[in-house]
């Protein structure tokens, strides 16, 4: 058919529908290993109230169930670890889990998917090989109930599931697991209709190696970029090249059309002296850049086109938590639900739609005083260029050329980046060259958009 015969109107509709279909979208993880949380009524308003339309339990909790019932969001619920030897031994054991529930409340919560241990293959010795026993008798159960196209079923791997994680084109699952675990598990997600499951934490491996991997290569700051040499595809940001070298691995073993959710990632706010890259700032950032990435990018370099959703770790601070002080500090809202910081995510008086919050005050980005020519420049680069600002206005000729500095070019950059962002928090960075101001930059002859 030709273009002249299709109504403006649908085609900008087919547009924007294309351009969505395309984006990843962000969830929350709800833990509660904590004595001091509220209620969860009132940690369902909170998420509703930021916008959130997935969430991620760590168990099947009936009172956080009745919670999110009539709400519309997408629940992840928990399987847990212990009981993994019992279920694969006993398929009616299987019957009563989902029956109790999945079941009992699948008609008002929108229970989606069951996450089935947590890092079964890396934390939990024993139970390794009765995994898949286990989740082929839960999916048998789904079966028998007619449920197995509503709810799927996977596990959640950390990333010491891969031997190789560099380049990413070379990433590959460990010997011991590789074709005796991950191989059948992988073909029971792709006849199932199911995806993998993966905890991805760039800060873990940032903490084992800052003196090699850049903090702003972590944080999905403006940077040089890591090229993999097998392929020469160029890596922004950690996250990504860790993902892809999950898609590679699962390529090695016959399987390059399964989809990855990350069930977990995050950065966290406060930690012991000896932890390296634990601040408030850094958790931001990380979080604030990685929300923004997910919702407007199109997948990674090696799967472009190709969705990730993330669930970030965690909504709450959870101070029963064992381990180091980072543990107890990965969360975005204290316990009184304030914010520890914000990623964009500002309450409302009601409950809201949609995946990407914006913030409400009047703001512009420019270009922070007293930042080094050649880190300005850099950071120029980098909006007008994989950041896709618009940059047209400050060419020779056009109405924001002058004044012609690379203060004034850099702030006109930030600005549009910031503003086609919907002003989330982290956007308005470029590894510490920029800064939110309420006073409106313009001039009489240039014009700073505002949303």
């Amino acid at each position: 058919m030709p273009l002249s015969w299709i109504d403006p109107a649908a085609y900008m509709l087919l547009v924007v529908y294309l351009l969505l279909s395309f984006a990843g979208s962000i969830g929350i993880n709800y833990g509660r290993v904590a004595n001091n949380l509220p209620s969860p009524r009132q940690a369902v308003q909170l998420m509703q109230s930021c916008s959130l339309r997935k969430v991620k339990l760590y168990d099947a909790d009936a009172r956080v169930l009745r919670a999110l019932a009539y709400t519309q969001m997408e629940v992840i619920i928990g399987f847990p670890n212990e009981q993994v030897y019992s279920i694969a031994r006993k398929p009616s054991l299987a019957r009563k889990w989902i029956k109790r529930n999945v079941a009992k409340h699948i008609r008002a919560t929108n229970i989606t998917a069951i996450s089935v241990g947590n890092e079964v293959l890396t934390s939990t010795r024993g139970i390794t090989k009765l995994l898949l026993p286990a989740m082929r008798n839960l999916h048998d159960a789904l079966v028998a109930l007619n449920l197995e196209s509503q709810v799927k079923l996977s596990t959640p791997h950390a990333l010491n599931v891969l031997s190789n994680s560099f380049p990413p084109s070379a990433g590959a699952f460990r010997p011991d697991i590789a074709t005796s675990v991950m191989k059948p598990l992988l073909d029971f997600l792709s006849q199932t209709g199911s995806f993998v499951m993966i905890n991805a934490y760039p800060y873990f491996a940032y903490r084992a190696n800052p003196a090699v991997i850049s903090l702003d290569y972590t944080l999905f700051r403006p940077n040089a970029g890591v090229k993999d040499p097998q392929t020469g595809l160029v890596y922004t940001n950690l996250l990504d090249a860790q993902l892809d070298a999950v898609f590679a691995a699962m390529a090695s073993l016959g399987h390059k059309d399964l989809r990855i959710v990350v069930t977990e990632t995050g950065w966290p706010s406060k930690g012991d002296p000896t932890e390296t890259g634990v601040s408030v700032s850094n958790a931001a950032a990380y979080n604030g850049n990685l929300i923004n990435h997910i919702t407007t990018s199109n997948g990674t370099p090696m799967k472009p086109g190709v969705p990730v959703d993330v669930f970030i770790f965690a909504l709450f601070n959870e101070d029963l938590k064992p381990g180091p002080e980072s543990e107890r500090n990965y969360g975005l809202f204290y316990p009184d639900q304030s914010m520890v910081y914000d990623v964009g995510m500002q309450k409302t008086k009601s409950p809201a739609i949609g995946n990407k919050p914006q913030l409400q005050q009047s703001s512009w980005c420019v270009a922070k005083p007293g930042v080094s020519k050649s880190s300005l420049q850099a950071a120029l680069d980098y909006a007008c260029g994989l950041g896709k600002a618009d940059c047209s206005r400050i060419q020779v000729g056009q109405t924001c050329f002058d004044p012609n500095t690379l203060v004034d070019h850099a702030s006109y950059a930030f600005n549009s980046y910031y503003q086609k962002n919907q002003k989330q928090t982290g956007t308005c960075d470029f590894g510490g060259t920029a800064m939110v101001v309420q006073q409106d930059p313009s001039t009489t002859k240039c014009a700073y958009p505002q949303n």
